[in-house]
């Protein structure tokens, strides 16, 4: 039985002004169950790709669906299965952070489920007594969040969801992103903050200019990427000592350490540098860091102007 995916565009693009395009050509599928980065500088459009999912603007040109409902044409019926924070909330400034969650859940007609309130005002430290306009940003990101997720919807969509917070409710909110997925819904969120998309998605897209330049499975693109290995010899061996590698490859000497590219597996480098005396051996794993910046190196094939996301 084949899922139906849990976000999907397909040749998705959003131009402003008749010229200025924020988007393009953009195919993306989100699987259920996961949790979805969307990395990109800013201007890079991923507010603009989130706004269309929802409904707020329109696409130019393309189709965005979400659990298989059309985001345009039967965008009400798509909007009930999405629980949403956007990356600058606004509030009624007379309402507690208590009004405002009771005002969401009868937007969604539900009774707010005091339990998982509870727990949520708790771990997020947040009294929802006080009037949301005495809250600091970072306390009303905590208030949004908590609306986002009152109607445990099948759908999570979070635009930078950790921005104001500081490092101990950054991993708060990383926790509960992760008890979301593992109840089997899907999680996608923006996010320029690299570390925290690695500790939690499982997938990751990159947006540059406007243009989707990678999408990956985080897992899998570790296994099959390159490894750096840098090893310190007792007494450094001339280059032609290293020639032939199947799998490895010599790039050069650093700071005094012999440095290798592998990418298949370590045993020929090993038997390699095992005819010489070795003081140490450092492997690196890859991190999304090296992913993204190397998305980010070379220019865009057709460069788009992003500033309207």
């Amino acid at each position: 039985m084949v899922s139906i995916p849990a976000i999907q565009t397909a040749h998705l693009g959003k131009r402003y002004s008749g010229s200025v395009r924020a988007l393009a050509d953009v195919d993306l599928t989100v699987p259920a169950g996961t949790v979805f980065g969307l990395l990109g500088q800013n201007g890079a459009g991923k507010t603009t790709l989130i706004r269309i999912l929802l409904d707020m603007i329109r696409p130019t040109e393309g189709r965005a669906s979400i659990l298989g409902f059309d985001c345009q044409d039967d965008g009400v019926e798509a909007r009930t299965h999405v629980g949403y924070l956007p990356s600058s909330a606004q509030y009624y400034s007379y309402m507690t952070g208590q009004d405002m969650f009771e005002f969401a859940a009868r937007t969604r007609g539900i009774t707010p489920d005091a339990a998982l309130l509870d727990d949520l005002t708790q771990r997020l430290d947040l009294n929802p007594d006080r009037p949301i306009r005495t809250l600091s940003r970072g306390n009303q990101q905590k208030v949004g969040l908590i609306a986002a997720l009152l109607a445990q919807p099948e759908v999570v969509i979070l635009d930078e969801p950790t921005s104001g917070l500081d490092p101990l409710m950054q991993d708060v909110v990383l926790d509960i992103v992760r008890e979301v997925a593992a109840q089997g819904r899907t999680v996608f969120f923006s996010s320029h903050i690299l570390s925290e998309v690695e500790r939690v998605c499982d997938h990751v897209a990159v947006l540059r200019g406007g243009l989707l330049v990678g999408s990956f499975d985080l897992a899998e693109q570790r296994r099959l990427a390159a490894r750096r290995v840098t090893v310190q010899f007792a007494e450094m061996p001339p280059p032609s000592a290293f020639a032939g590698m199947a799998g490895s490859r010599y790039l050069g000497v650093e700071d005094g350490r012999a440095v290798f590219e592998v990418t298949d597996g370590f045993d020929t480098l090993l038997k390699h540098i095992a005819a010489f005396t070795v003081v140490d051996v450092e492997a690196h794993e890859p991190t999304l860091e090296d992913f993204f910046l190397s998305l980010y190196t070379d220019e865009p094939e057709q460069p788009v102007a992003g500033g309207a996301a």
